[in-house]
């Protein structure tokens, strides 16, 4: 213990002070407020279409906590994950490695540094859900056990387990972030596949991950009892309505029997096996890789090699021919790009790319392209970071013309990469005549691009971005056509969508290069 409270209390410092940090908690409080929708709103968060509850403490309580628990476990992961990474980075780890901690030990710290990070979230969650029940509530009394409870035994282990993934990740799967995101986003959907399940056993209790099924069978039985309906299905999330006409009903709340609270304790203790599990494989920041014979035997004889040496000579240099463009630039950028991932990954995106020639226009257009472009989300969240990360970001801020060359040409790159990938799909359009489309695809890929260099330059970090993208990726799959960054084919307001999101793309590039320009001149 005396080797674990410092490693968390530094760790959560660390994490907290960052700008990332302060702008995901301005995030969450908007976001917390919005879970909660004005009795006049066109949308709900928990929806039975045609049925809503009545604005009393159960109801704000368990909606604040059952969005709590969807919008961190989804966005949670990508905040938390990297704290090994960051002591590999800083070489704190190599420090570290040389205290008596073990193994488990450290993981556990990092474990529960990534809890507390995704508990001051959720707590701020908390306050704002039990403020917007007096903005919203018409009279209904408040009982803090309608709130405390739903937080306590579903947004708490949910927490857990994310935080415990996000150190399994990285352990197993090291740098590979592109494979981290692309596993999570496949259990994620698997946790969430059942949760309308209609079926009541323990079984099913105890694979409930998130709890989020058992509060829908409560409001869904309300609901069929009072009302004689067999109601199957609830969603939870943003849900645009044209029809605002509800029946309203008064729900009181569920019952948290033995069974769910126990289930909760095996997650919880799950997520601790997991990581002690991880320990063993734990790399404890030794790096030593083996040479190949081959490679070794180049390297002795390059040393070896006896060269004659004839002196300087000045007129054997190549000459120096001065060069201010930005091209060079942009083939550098789209290099590092290109050379980011390892080849697989290449071979699944030139797979999705062949993909999208044959598949119906509407699916390439609403998911194929999507999960292609998202695939590329650790190309392009180091679009403005890396030289940073990298520490030279004094010497490119001192270069010739660094707003002028530097920042254009890392946005030209990463759009052109992202609209060679989108080109199957931008000729189909063009050949439907759907020229909007094509339009919307360009000016979502923009959007993407200018969201990783705006928040990059802001942040100075590339989670943020992530979060935002994946969020993004994960709304367009729920099938939401009026925040589909691409525009979707089937939207009535196609051309009021590309207006807003053309100028949200002028504001992105403005303030980028508003606060490029204030760095570079205070270094």
């Amino acid at each position: 213990m005396n080797y674990l409270y410092p490693i968390i209390k530094a760790d959560y410092l660390q994490r907290s002070r960052s700008y990332a940090f302060l702008i995901t908690i301005a995030v969450t409080i908007y976001a917390a407020w919005s879970f909660v929708p004005p009795p006049e709103a066109n949308y709900t968060t928990l929806t039975m279409f045609g049925y809503k509850g009545v604005y009393n403490s159960a109801w704000v309580g368990n909606v604040t906590a059952l969005m709590s628990t969807l919008v961190l476990s989804l966005c949670g992961f990508f905040l938390v994950i990297g704290g090994i990474k960051k002591d590999v980075d800083t070489e704190v780890g190599l420090i570290i490695a040389t205290t008596p901690i073990s193994n488990f030990g450290y993981l556990f710290s990092k474990l529960f540094s990534n809890f507390l990070i995704l508990l001051t979230i959720s707590g701020l969650a908390f306050l704002v859900g039990i403020l917007m029940f007096f903005v919203r509530s018409s009279g209904y009394p408040f009982h803090i056990g309608d709130f405390l409870f739903p937080y306590l035994f579903m947004v708490l282990p949910a927490m857990f387990l994310v935080s415990g993934l996000a150190i399994v990740a990285e352990v197993f799967l090291g740098r590979k972030s592109i494979l981290q995101y692309l596993i999570f986003f496949v259990l994620f959907g698997v946790l969430m596949s059942n949760v309308n399940s209609n079926t009541k056993n323990s079984m099913v209790t105890v694979t409930d991950a998130l709890g989020i099924r058992t509060v829908f069978n409560s409001v869904k039985d309300k609901v069929n009892t009072e009302f004689n309906e067999n109601i199957n299905n609830v969603s939870l999330g943003y849900v645009i309505h044209k029809n605002r006409t509800f029946k309203t009903f008064v729900w009181e709340g569920v019952s948290w029997d033995w069974l769910f609270l126990l289930s909760r304790a095996l997650w919880i203790s799950l997520t601790v096996a997991l990581v002690y599990l991880s320990s063993f494989f734990f790399h404890r920041f030794d790096f030593k890789q083996a040479v190949k014979k081959e490679k070794k035997k180049a390297q002795e004889d390059f040393f070896n090699a006896a060269v004659p040496y004839s002196g300087f000579q000045k007129s054997a240099l190549p000459a120096i021919i001065p060069a201010y463009g930005i091209f060079p630039f942009i083939k550098t950028e789209l290099m590092l790009m290109v050379r980011k991932d390892s080849k697989w990954l290449w071979a699944l995106n030139i797979g999705l790319w062949v993909a999208t020639l044959f598949v119906p226009l509407t699916f390439a257009y609403s998911f194929l392209l999507p999960a292609l472009l998202f695939l590329q989300v650790s190309r392009i969240s180091e679009l403005t970071t890396k030289e940073k990360t990298n520490r030279v970001h004094y010497f490119t801020y001192a270069s010739y013309k660094p707003l002028q060359r530097m920042l254009p040409a890392q946005i030209i790159a990463a759009f052109c990469l992202l609209v060679v990938l989108a080109l199957p799909v931008i000729a189909r359009l063009l050949m439907a005549s759907n020229l909007m489309g094509m339009l919307q695809v360009l000016n979502g890929s923009m959007l993407i691009v200018l969201l990783s260099v705006c928040l990059g330059i802001l942040t100075g970090s590339k989670k943020l971005f992530e979060i935002l993208f994946f969020a993004l990726t994960y709304i367009v799959f729920q099938g939401i056509p009026e925040a589909h960054y691409l525009g979707a084919l089937a939207f009535e307001n196609y051309a009021g969508m590309m207006v807003i999101i053309l100028m949200i793309n002028a504001l992105l590039l403005i303030f980028s290069f508003a606060v490029r320009n204030y760095q570079t001149r205070n270094l």
